[in-house]
């Protein structure tokens, strides 16, 4: 049976939901352990690890500020509902002009709520911005896109999250991934979704070779447990930094189905690797030796 997985308010394309059984599944921490979420992007992952202590942080200063506002109470169920049915309405009589009017004015005011509206109503879900820091993705052109069904779906995660932050100690800090990994003590646990470096992503800054390299180098230095997201291979070519920038980790690997469109041709896989500083707890029994690969497939997952 699929264990449940809560999606969380802000969408991120490469959100890991279909990854999150296998992720849980292999997380190594106390009940006093810190979780410590470096590239916090959607929140997908820890949102469904739910440790009592938690750090999630990111460089994108809108995804942290949006969740702030949630703990502090400022953004509540209630005002998000009221305000997607208000923008909602004047985004539909608009026929979608209105959507470049909260794009904007979001980029001048950097209103956490309008950062709700462009994420859930602009192309693919994409979160993009250009070198000057302002997002530009165009509106997606779905009619009636803040349905009643759709603002309810949206409300009740939002939410959820503030059920969860009042059970947990959890903090959102807007700082890079170095300063992040650096406040790890022994017996927490760094979990690293960076972007996914050879592909195309969605990413607050850039996003190379040196950033990768960085990012092994500051992770080895930690004393705490941490896993890293990233991708093995398609049928296209493979992922070459894991043979060199990541030889000294243990991998686990999960074939990801996905499609875009209806024809069969326009689906493909790809294989998703998890890499860790400790042997993996596996499938049931299964343990891996040092550099040894254990490969995990799901059914047919769509993306």
């Amino acid at each position: 049976m699929r264990e449940k997985v809560f999606v969380p308010p802000i969408k991120i394309q490469g959100i890991k939901t279909k990854l999150v059984p296998l992720i849980r599944h292999n997380v190594i921490m106390d009940s006093d352990s810190v979780w410590i979420e470096p590239f916090m992007g959607s929140g997908v992952v820890g949102f469904n690890v739910e440790p009592h202590y938690a750090i999630f942080a990111d460089i994108n200063p809108h995804i942290i500020e949006f969740y702030n506002q949630i703990k502090s109470g400022i953004i509540t169920p209630h005002s998000v509902r009221a305000f997607l049915e208000q923008e909602g309405k004047q985004l539909e009589e608009s026929n979608g002009e209105y959507y470049y009017t909260v794009r904007a004015r979001f980029n001048k005011e950097h209103n956490p709520l309008d950062f709700l509206f462009l994420n859930r109503s602009c192309f693919n879900g994409m979160i993009r911005f250009n070198q000057g820091y302002e997002f530009n993705v165009p509106y997606g052109h779905k009619p009636q896109r803040f349905s009643k069904a759709y603002i309810t779906k949206i409300v009740n995660q939002v939410a959820h999250i503030a059920d969860l932050l009042q059970q947990h100690s959890w903090d959102f800090l807007c700082q890079s991934f170095e300063t992040t990994i650096a406040m790890a003590n022994p017996g927490d646990f760094v979990y690293c979704d960076p972007p996914y470096i050879g592909r195309n992503v969605d990413y607050y800054d850039s996003w190379d070779e040196n950033s990768e390299i960085t990012l092994h180098d500051s992770l080895l230095k930690t004393s705490a447990k941490f896993m890293l997201s990233t991708w093995d291979h398609n049928v296209y070519r493979c992922n070459p930094y894991i043979e060199s920038i990541w030889e000294d980790c243990w991998k686990i690997t999960q074939e990801h189905f996905y499609f875009v469109g209806a024809k069969v041709e326009n689906r493909g896989s790809v294989v998703e690797a998890l890499l860790t500083n400790y042997a993996p707890t596996g499938s049931g029994n299964q343990l891996l030796a040092e550099n040894e690969q254990l490969t995990l497939f799901d059914d047919a997952a769509v993306m």
